[in-house]
């Protein structure tokens, strides 16, 4: 570099293309596209070039010439829609309407398809500087206004579809690619929304098939059964579903659907229901299990459906269940029995299970409301809990004979269930514990199995508090059989005689067997008398400080009896007197009774009364199986029937003796005592004060279990936690809760407040 002269360093210039071009060039080109755009339009497309259209195309973009283009574009495609189009769509209203409408809609389509390809600059810089429509939705943005919605085409329109819908709902054929393109279209010219299907199409669909099928419920519900009606509406969603899925937009299935719903079922669900001879009370009475579970599944589909459908099961089911337990006060049911009583209860509860599995697919609403009802009726009864023993007694006594094992456990397992139910379950244990104690203490009992499997399933249900009595009866039972065991080998190596009696003695614990200590023993021969004071001298001196009660009522005895029968003359000249030997299996009382008839040939039942203090209900009962029945198979004759006897009662005054002509093909006979199935009004009355006396501790041993915990509680929380715990046993009445809570204060377990008498203290 010379002279000073420096070269300026400066920034890099663009020079700017020139925005403004000939007019009459943007004419021509202008003209050049509109026309290439007739000619695709006219599906003379062939002869383009693409390339140069997209060109041109994009010159004009580049030189600022976007809006005169998309004007252009704007107005050429309105042209053709109108002068071409809409006019050929208009003259077809009365021909081939769908199809040409279709074949219009598809050629518009590919026309744009290729005008978007020719124009896609001006899409990409134009329309998405300037927010407007894009080449392709302008396309149908305009089809659907120039052409679609023409007043003419478009009511139309309308009405061809629907009466398409309409002719196929008549059985009729219909062109269901035509309706189903169609539906295809005015979802498309929505343009990403349903507004255009539903004005056009959808919302007129569903207004029309819903007065339809209101026509048609009135017409199904007048001249069809129930079982015929849920047949058929279940045939019209099956046929409505399938044809939103095939020809309509997939979106309007649940709509549809919704409509026939509400017209077919929601708004005839009572009428339905309670349809006499054929709707919810006839297929419960005869076992329409399928037609239940279609209405299941139909109902499940309205609101309020299955509870309408369950509310008319309680009904029927709270109805058949009062029938079945009701019984006049004081007497049995005419005909039934305990065991026909309960295998009625479970009966209906199999009937009811089969269509809570088979109809109602086991739903919890169903199964609440079934074991709700089961547990109100069941509990109307009050010997309900009896029964119950009842049955669970001639089961494991006889009725296991002919079941399997497996059988004998579900019979057992529906018992529970009905246990379940039972609100009064001391009193169901009260009576368990008489039975199980006859059939341990007679042998009565099928299988030790099967009564520990029993137990175990009631301490299952209720714990082990329930249970340990039970338990501790079996438990008495092993240790007698030892203590037998130990008695013989006593008077063996003692040389101890029990005159010819072989003892049997079973020592009971007090508290777990439901004796009688405050009846006298009667008066057992001196025989067994002294028998049974060699094993008691022999038991205290093994268990000092000990008591022996003898329960005589409890007893059994086997009798070696000789029967003198009168003899023919002719016999005595020959044989000589013949006699009839025989072992009479009786209870203790009885036993009592027949042998005071070894010394006197003839006693009155007054008589007998005083020398054996038996009580006179015992003992009536007691000469009722030994003096009634067939007259050779009486071991006492009935001498004389005082005009007070009437059928099985005896007056004090009735005479007695050994009935000589005695005669059976058996040697060892079984006299049957004769025992009530379940308890007389007075029994009752006993065993519900007894439960009602051990409820009161049981209330009040709850109560002070609570005050211990909690130590200050006001009086309506503690009510409703005593009520909280003992519900599992009984329903305790609250008025009694409070007459304990009172007692306790007496007592000096609580206390009351100083600042509010409502609120209690635990005194420790």
């Amino acid at each position: 570099m010379s002279g000073g002269a420096q070269k300026k360093e400066g920034k890099m210039r663009i020079r700017a293309f020139p925005v403004m071009m000939d007019e009459k060039y943007v004419e021509d080109i202008l003209k050049l596209l509109r026309n290439a755009i007739r000619e695709i339009q006219k599906k003379n497309n062939s002869g383009l070039s693409f390339e140069e259209l997209y060109r041109n195309a994009y010159t004009l973009v580049l030189h600022k010439q976007g809006k005169r283009l998309y004007n252009t574009l704007r107005e050429v495609i309105t042209s053709h829609l109108h002068t071409e189009v809409r006019e050929d769509v208009l003259a077809s209203l009365h021909g081939n309407f769908l199809e040409f409408v279709n074949t219009a809609w598809t050629d518009h389509q590919t026309a744009m398809v290729m005008i978007r390809d020719i124009l896609m600059y001006m899409d990409r810089v134009y329309v998405h500087g300037n927010e407007a429509v894009n080449v392709y939705d302008l396309g149908l943005l305009l089809f659907r206004d120039d052409v679609l919605h023409h007043p003419k085409s478009k009511e139309h329109l309308r009405t061809t579809l629907l009466s398409m819908v309409a002719q196929e709902r008549r059985g009729e054929l219909s062109d269901r690619a035509a309706v189903k393109n169609t539906c295809k279209m005015l979802m498309a010219l929505g343009i990403g929304s349903r507004d255009v299907y539903e004005e056009d199409f959808e919302k007129p669909f569903l207004k029309e098939s819903r007065e339809f099928y209101r026509i048609e419920s009135q017409k199904f519900l007048e001249n069809n059964s129930a079982s015929v009606y849920i047949r058929k509406v279940e045939q019209r969603i099956a046929e409505e579903a399938e044809r939103a899925r095939h020809y309509l937009d997939p979106s309007t299935e649940s709509r549809i659907t919704k409509v026939v719903e509400d017209e077919l079922i929601k708004y005839h669900m009572q009428t339905i229901v309670e349809m006499e001879n054929s709707g919810v009370v006839h297929m419960l009475k005869t076992g329409k299990v399928e037609d239940l579970a279609c209405m299941y599944k139909l109902f499940a589909r309205v609101d309020g459906g299955l509870l309408c459908v369950v509310t008319c099961l309680r009904n029927y089911l709270r109805d058949t269940g009062k029938q079945l337990v009701t019984e006049e006060p004081g007497m049995e049911m005419p005909g039934r029995n305990a065991a026909s009583y309960i295998q009625s209860l479970l009966d209906l509860r199999d009937h009811y299970n089969m269509f809570l599995e088979r109809s109602f697919h086991n739903d919890q609403l169903f199964k609440n409301a079934i074991a709700a009802e089961f547990e109100y009726f069941v509990n109307l009864n009050e010997r309900s809990p009896e029964y119950l023993s009842l049955f669970i007694d001639d089961m494991l006594k006889k009725g296991v004979k002919g079941h399997s094992e497996q059988e004998v456990e579900t019979i057992l397992d529906k018992t529970i269930m009905l246990f379940r139910f039972l609100e009064d379950k001391d009193v169901f244990e009260r009576y368990y514990k008489q039975h199980l104690a006859r059939r341990l203490l007679l042998n009565k009992s099928v299988s030790d199995d099967f009564e520990k499997s029993m137990i175990s399933k009631l301490k299952t249900e209720c714990g082990c508090q329930f249970t340990s009595k039970l338990e501790g009866m079996f438990k008495d039972i092993s240790l007698s059989n030892t203590t037998m065991d130990k008695f013989k080998e006593y008077l063996q190596t003692s040389s101890m005689s029990l005159d010819g009696v072989d003892l049997s003695v079973r020592v009971l614990t007090m508290g777990y067997w439901p004796t009688q200590s405050t009846t006298a023993p009667c008066v057992v021969p001196p025989v067994s008398q002294r028998a049974f004071e060699v094993f008691r001298r022999f038991y205290l001196g093994q268990h000092s400080g000990r008591q022996l009660t003898l329960q005589t009522h409890m007893g059994t005895a086997d009798l070696n009896a000789v029967f003198y029968p009168p003899v023919k003359k002719e016999e005595a000249a020959t044989s000589g007197p013949t006699v009839k030997r025989h072992i009479l299996q009786v209870s203790t009382h009885q036993m009592a009774v027949l042998m005071l008839f070894n010394k006197r040939a003839g006693l009155s039942f007054q008589e007998l009364l005083e020398e054996t203090r038996i009580p006179q209900k015992e003992l009536m009962r007691a000469l009722q199986s030994l003096a009634l029945g067939k007259p050779q198979q009486r071991v006492l004759f009935w001498l004389n029937k005082s005009k007070e006897s009437t059928g099985k009662e005896f007056s004090h005054t009735d005479q007695f003796a050994v009935n000589d002509q005695f005669t059976s093909r058996l040697h060892r006979v079984k006299v049957q005592a004769v025992t009530a199935r379940g308890e007389t009004d007075p029994e009752r009355k006993e065993t519900r004060q007894k439960v009602d006396d051990d409820r009161k501790h049981e209330i009040e041993a709850a109560i002070v279990r609570i005050m211990k915990a909690r130590k200050k509680l006001p009086h309506a929380v503690l009510v409703s936690e005593c009520v909280q715990q003992l519900r599992n046993r009984f329903n305790p009445n609250t008025i009694i809760i409070k007459k304990r809570i009172e007692s306790l204060i007496e007592r000096d377990y609580l206390a009351r407040a100083p600042e509010d008498r409502k609120v209690y203290t635990y005194v420790a």
